[in-house]
């Protein structure tokens, strides 16, 4: 939907990170700059954006594009790449058949990209060697709720967290992950006293505004929620109208729990917290009516995350609190639209529009689509499919949207599969990726901004994510790359679309082929759609039946997708740990990060999102950090079973002893060695859903200790070669890289590519103190400069990588290069805190001091800090605590 304004033009489209499903208007002026700004009018959001939504307009650059198509790094024209894909996979399937090809792709498509994927795949290749990343974060949650729900559809809506009187939050940081979505909790928390319990390891940013926290151990929610299960029946909490009329299994279910979780203190023991915390807990829930569960990774990558998610929802069925306003479990899904995705069949086990492998469903969609042979039982899901690649099971294999390289457990598998497959095709807005290094085919595809389709959010609502700027180069949609694929595999005939409303009229026609209600997903409402309609489509939620209105909730009629109609519960027994632990080791945990998302390839390219946790980060207990000799801010090296990798030390009581948490978002074009996927294997995965278990993996830390340290300023990318630690983040007008190494300083010719020693225009080197400093100059304008120090005493950043923006460098500037500082006295921003308006640490705590801060209204007064998105107030609070208990001090 676009609309002018004066000169401007603004266009409604949906935010290309988490799953709430942000409404953005994107504004571009006369001259293409764009800007962006929430939409008031979407439902996920109401106007609000956090950082990273907030900062899209900044990484609408051309860096890093893949602008043309290549065939082993060769520059082509689109038809002989297009050619190639489909000479390649039809030469694969006439030799070694179907199965011996896959696609791998993302929760970063758009529906009716991954419409034409998997139709080309299960229809007419004929094989469901399709699978996801969604396989990494949400399908442990799309077992248990067909097992339970009988349908992969989350029951409620974002309305139910305003009207909840409980929200219960499991391994799930919403302050973090979902921000907005965690904003419409504070905001209902103060306006009607929402109470909020978090349940987690870690004490994440949530438990800021929690009431309450169980910090249990890693891997025993089971345990809980089967204790909760007896406790619920043995208080009189059990609704028996509810189940008597809707639910099947209750007993069996009780008596596993009983065996697994009589009684609060065998939960408490075996949860690893006092029987106190247990039994208030228990207590609240049992007297609260209303009450949302909400679920996400800390629950779903786990080996038993698909027991986790029924023994949620046990508690919920017993209770009969769903399908009710503030009533029922709630997934948090991890990608924009990994529903989406889920819809058309992305996943594997999957055939198309919540339909499986039963012959019946086989030969309904097989008729539908015309399809001549079409898959009849599950493909491989990613783990397998990647071990299938290194055996030489499958041959080719295409990958989209996505970096397996980087985001795949047990990464350096991964890259000696795709090493030595014998077709590997990768699409992607960006060139220079972990998984593009390893490809022979590269096709560039559109970015966000300049694709147009639809996506599904955490609550079912469907939205439009329109373009506003013409594609990057030659880049084209993907829905329109792998049509033209089909068409020269022999599928024209079924693959006749022009546009993306072409997909979404099929996809909404299927949906409702032959539903006569027994599958949720079904917007038959809009099969006869035109494509003035589509470009106008507002968003709604799923399901919108021919002749009915979308619903919001489901289940309120007690009515659930199974068989019987009737609800699911399940006896669930919990696992013991996957994995052993040996003597000394830790446990550790990844995830997310406030500001960046999955492999940076999008916010890496924005500054002010680089800065506030600027280079991979070990969060350790100062106790467990004792132990082993590391020091805060100093590198620690982090050895598992399967890599190693080395990042920098972060001490803090919030992780628990005995755990680490180290974020995922590093890959080999940020750093040196941080690519958490070596670090997790990947023998620990769900049996029911395949998904690997991400958040519990054996590991030892010790100190590594560099003989120098340096940093690097410099207009364009470039990856050291000393082999020891560097990070790189973008500043404005150019990146920042942080470097430590073993052994003498390299010299500069094979440590730091397209630098050249000689062309430095000043220089200082004192070999006694091991110290160098350099700069390179064109004209009047810095390029790059280098500190290099074996005592570690280098200058800060703030004032030299401004020099980077600026247009040239005065006298003063100059003369101050070397030495690092401005002639005159310049404040130094340091740590950013809060990303949506660049508040620095340092600024930060001169307010606080200066102005007498107390509170944080008064710091967004004050600096506007903590005023947008929110996200950054728990640690705004925390930097109060820590400035007053200073001045008391």
């Amino acid at each position: 939907m676009e609309r002018a304004s004066g000169r401007d033009r603004e266009v409604r489209t949906t935010c290309p990170y988490c799953g709430v499903g942000c409404g953005v208007v994107a504004t571009v002026a006369a001259d293409g700059a764009v800007s962006v700004r929430g939409d008031a009018d979407h439902p996920a959001n109401r106007g609000r954006l956090c950082s990273k939504g907030s900062a899209l307009a900044e990484t609408l650059v051309p860096d890093g594009r893949l602008l043309h198509p290549e065939i082993d790094g060769q520059r082509v024209g689109w038809d002989a790449a297009l050619d190639a894909v489909a000479r390649r996979f039809s030469d694969t399937i006439a030799t070694h058949g179907p199965e011996s090809v896959a696609f791998y792709v993302s929760g970063q498509l758009l529906t009716e990209d991954y419409y034409a994927a998997n139709k080309l795949m299960k229809g007419f290749i004929g094989s469901a060697n399709i699978d996801t990343n969604s396989r990494l974060c949400m399908a442990s949650s799309v077992v248990g709720h067909k097992r339970g729900l009988g349908a992969d559809a989350v029951p409620g809506t974002y309305e139910d967290f305003e009207c909840a009187d409980l929200v219960v939050l499991v391994g799930s940081n919403l302050a973090w992950c979902h921000p907005v979505l965690n904003q419409r909790l504070l905001a209902a928390r103060a306006e009607r006293g929402t109470r909020i319990v978090v349940v987690d390891p870690r004490r994440t940013d949530c438990v800021d505004a929690a009431d309450r926290h169980l910090a249990l151990k890693a891997g025993t929610d089971a345990v809980l929620f089967n204790g909760l299960l007896v406790y619920l029946d043995d208080h009189g909490h059990r609704d028996a109208g509810f189940v008597a009329a809707h639910a099947d299994g209750a007993e069996e279910a009780l008596a596993a729990a009983r065996a697994d979780a009589p009684d609060v203190a065998t939960v408490a023991r075996r949860c690893g917290v006092t029987e106190a915390e247990v039994a208030a807990f228990y207590a609240e829930f049992a007297a609260t009516g209303r009450v949302v569960t909400v679920y996400s990774q800390g629950v779903n990558q786990s080996s038993q995350g698909s027991d986790t998610v029924n023994a949620i929802l046990n508690v919920h069925f017993l209770t009969g609190r769903i399908g009710r306003p503030g009533c029922g479990p709630f997934s948090v899904t991890g990608q924009p639209n990994a529903m989406g995705g889920r819809e058309v069949g992305g996943l594997a086990n999957q055939l198309a529009a919540h339909m499986g492998f039963t012959a019946e469903e086989v030969e309904r969609v097989g008729r539908f689509w015309k399809a001549p042979c079409i898959a009849d039982r599950p493909g491989l899901k990613a783990v397998d499919l990647f071990r299938a690649i290194e055996d030489g099971t499958v041959k080719a294999v295409w990958i989209m949207a996505t970096n397996p390289a980087v985001s795949m457990p047990d990464a350096g598998r991964i890259r000696r599969a795709l090493e030595r497959c014998d077709t590997v095709v990768v699409s992607d807005c960006i060139r220079d990726t972990d998984t593009g290094r390893l490809a022979h085919i590269r096709l560039p595809a559109m970015g966000w901004s300049e694709k147009d389709g639809t996506v599904t959010n955490s609550d079912r609502t469907i939205s439009r994510q329109r373009a506003f700027r013409d594609g990057a180069g030659e880049a084209r949609a993907d829905w329109w790359i792998v049509t033209q694929v089909a068409r020269r595999m022999g599928f024209a005939g079924a693959f006749p679309y022009e546009s993306a409303a072409d997909l979404f009229r099929e996809h909404a026609a299927l949906s409702a082929f032959e539903n006569d209600g027994a599958r949720a997903f079904d917007i038959g409402a809009l099969t006869g759609l035109d494509d003035a309609g589509y470009e106008a489509l507002a968003p709604f939620p799923w399901p919108w039946r021919a002749g009915e209105e979308p619903k919001m909730r489901l289940f309120g009629d007690g009515r659930f997708f199974t068989a019987g109609g009737r609800a699911r519960m399940l006896p669930i027994t919990a696992k013991p740990m996957p994995r052993s632990l040996p003597d000394g080791a830790l446990l550790l945990n990844t995830g997310r990060l406030r500001d960046q998302w999955h492999t940076m390839t999008r916010t890496g390219l924005s500054p002010r999102l680089s800065a506030h946790v600027p280079e991979p980060r070990l969060d350790i207990h100062p106790a467990d950090a004792a132990a082993r000799g590391l020091a805060a801010g100093g590198l620690a090296r982090i050895v598992t079973g399967t890599g190693e990798a080395l990042a920098r030390v972060r001490l803090t009581d919030a992780q628990g002893e005995g755990t680490m948490f180290l974020p995922m978002h590093w890959t080999d074009r940020f750093t040196g060695a941080c690519v958490v996927g070596r670090l997790i294997d990947d023998e620990a995965v769900d049996p029911l859903s395949g998904q690997p278990d991400l958040k519990r993996m054996p590991a030892a830390v010790q100190p590594w200790r560099p003989d120098w340290t340096a940093f690097l300023l410099t207009r364009h990318p470039l990856e050291p070669g000393h082999g020891g630690y560097w990070a790189r983040r973008a500043v404005a007008g150019g990146h920042l890289v942080e470097m430590a190494g073993i052994g003498a300083i390299p010299e500069i010719g094979g440590w730091l590519p397209g630098l050249d020693p000689a062309g430095a225009a000043v220089e200082y080197r004192d070999g006694a103190r091991g110290s160098l400093r350099m700069a390179w100059l064109e004209g009047d304008r810095l390029e790059a400069c280098l500190f290099v120090a074996a005592d570690g005493r280098l200058p800060p950043r703030g004032w030299l990588a401004g020099l980077l923006e600026a247009g040239g460098l005065d006298d003063g500037a100059r003369s101050g290069l070397l030495a690092g500082r401005a002639p005159g006295a310049q404040a130094d921003e340091g740590r950013i805190v809060c990303a949506c308006f660049s508040v620095g640490i340092n600024r930060l705590m001169g307010a606080i001091r200066d102005g007498r801060l107390t509170s944080v209204a008064e710091i967004g007064a004050a600096l506007k800090a903590g005023t947008n998105c929110g996200s950054c107030v728990p640690e705004l609070k925390e930097v109060l605590r820590h400035a007053h208990r200073h001045e008391v001090a």
